[in-house]
């Protein structure tokens, strides 16, 4: 129990303000292209609440928790409602706007850098920041990848739809349905292990380099 409150408390920011900003930034980018669908639901908001799925984001987290002793963990946001069909250029704009959550996720992943940095700067010597700035890096990253496996619903389903030719995105559009359970027994197998290590490597080396100026100006 001691451990699980140390985590919530470690995790609870971070994980908030990851998934808030992810589906925000869905519902900003697809009015940007047409469609104020997300924003008329109150979704293009910065606003937790408006975001979180009480069984997705809350119960399904707690239950793997416990079952599986914290080695896995999986949850979910509210879907934000995209009508793709209103988007000046629906095919192509949809990859803009599967495309913004998981950039989101990474300039998240960039300022909670800039927060560890400025920690040692600074001094700070209370582990709790360092550790929430650490976990903040982490939980961006990996809604980062996860969200790009290229499986629809996922982001980086709706990136390939866009990019494949018609013929090819209409028949790929129709895994959608099965794509959750898809995606679960992946992760159950330990399959999207394979995909999720080396994306966020990539991605974590990318930030390492844009803060490295950063870095040496400290120096």
């Amino acid at each position: 129990m001691n451990d699980l409150i140390q985590t919530v408390a470690v995790y609870a920011l971070p994980v908030l303000f990851a998934i808030t900003l992810h589906e925000a930034a869905h519902a900003y980018a697809a009015k940007y292209f047409g469609d104020s669908t997300a924003y008329m639901m109150g979704r293009m908001s910065l606003n937790p609440i408006k975001h979180i799925d009480p069984f997705g984001t809350i119960l399904i987290p707690i239950l793997l928790y416990f079952s599986t002793g914290g080695a896995f963990l999986f949850g979910y946001a509210k879907p934000v409602p995209i009508n793709f069909g209103q988007l000046r250029k629906p095919k192509r704009d949809m990859a803009w706007v599967a495309l913004a959550g998981p950039a989101a996720n990474f300039v998240m992943a960039l300022m909670w850098m800039l927060v560890l940095i400025a920690l040692a700067v600074f001094r700070v010597e209370e582990d709790f920041f360092a550790l929430m700035a650490r976990a903040g890096i982490l939980t961006n990253l990996v809604m980062f990848a996860f969200n790009l496996f290229p499986i629809p619903p996922l982001d980086g389903g709706r990136i390939l739809t866009s990019l494949l030719p018609n013929k090819y995105a209409y028949k790929f559009a129709q895994i959608e349905p099965y794509g959750f359970f898809i995606v679960m027994a992946l992760v159950l197998l330990k399959v999207l292990y394979f995909w999720m290590t080396p994306v966020m490597t990539i991605a974590q080396t990318a930030l390492q380099w844009i803060v490295s100026p950063l870095l040496l100006l400290l120096r």
